[in-house]
């Protein structure tokens, strides 16, 4: 099965989710095209964590349209991932999370090959010029190394974030999404938040300006309307809540502040 799918910060009323779906269903007709999602504008590390959410997509191709670069000397490229899945989208950082949950990077290219590309290239929508139409010819099976020169994974521009680790017996980590509802997710694995703490525990989190404890359950309905709460996550992350309230607007946290878990 061909599978091709678009990740973009345009919003729900823009045309240009459209038109994306449109250019890749005109080079691959047969292909199964997927719009997964829409992030806050301009967030390159909100728009990371909702791309490590395409791992529980078919393999296939993967755009993503996070680029407040466009048009600059910035490259676009194409990852190849162990799982066998391409992302394409600029070298920002926004593809590399989503990577480690596709198995990891085997190879690298920046996109060159204009045979390619929709023309003429708009300097400032590489999406619909660029990314989905190399996602489409990569889904036809045209081989990466045809879009242009190898590159290596360390000529990357880095990742918006990296994963929080144990240390001192504390993590030290960063608020990379809030979700509507207010809560916040951090750049801890739930696999290393389970190594740091056993279900019940009542966990200390230190913001600026303020330390708020709260316990560690495995869901929402475990404490009282109102009552904070820190959980696993459903994407393999860690979120911090209040049940049925919204824990960024109460502590007056965005995205990118800084947290101690203790």
């Amino acid at each position: 099965m061909k599978f091709i799918s678009f990740t973009t910060d345009f919003g729900a009323g823009s045309r240009g989710n459209g038109v994306l779906m449109a250019v890749a269903l005109k080079i691959a007709p047969d292909a199964h095209v997927v719009h997964f999602a829409d992030v806050e504008s301009f967030n390159i590390k909100s728009g990371a964590r909702i791309l490590e959410g395409i791992s529980y997509l078919p393999v296939g191709s993967h755009t993503c349209v996070i680029d407040p670069g466009v048009g600059t000397k910035r490259m676009a490229i194409a990852i190849e991932t162990n799982r066998g899945d391409y992302l394409i989208g600029p070298d920002n950082g926004v593809l590399l999370p989503a990577c480690e949950f596709l198995g990891g990077i085997k190879k690298v290219f920046e996109i060159t090959n204009e045979d390619y590309m929709l023309k003429p290239v708009s300097p400032i929508f590489h999406g619909r010029d660029v990314f989905i139409p190399v996602a489409a010819h990569l889904a036809n099976g045209i081989a990466i190394e045809e879009l242009g020169k190898e590159l290596k994974a360390s000529e990357l521009t880095a990742a918006p974030y990296k994963n929080a680790q144990i240390k001192n017996k504390k993590i030290e980590c960063e608020v990379i999404h809030i979700n509507k509802f207010g809560s916040l997710f951090i750049n801890i694995l739930g696999l290393t938040m389970e190594k740091f703490a056993s279900l019940g525990k009542i966990i200390t989190i230190k913001t600026k300006n303020k330390k708020i404890s709260l316990p560690y359950k495995r869901t929402f309905g475990e404490v009282e309307k109102g009552k904070p709460i820190i959980v696993n996550d459903d994407f393999g992350r860690v979120e911090i809540a209040i049940n049925q309230g919204s824990f960024a607007n109460r502590f007056k946290i965005k995205i990118g502040d800084k947290l101690s878990i203790a």
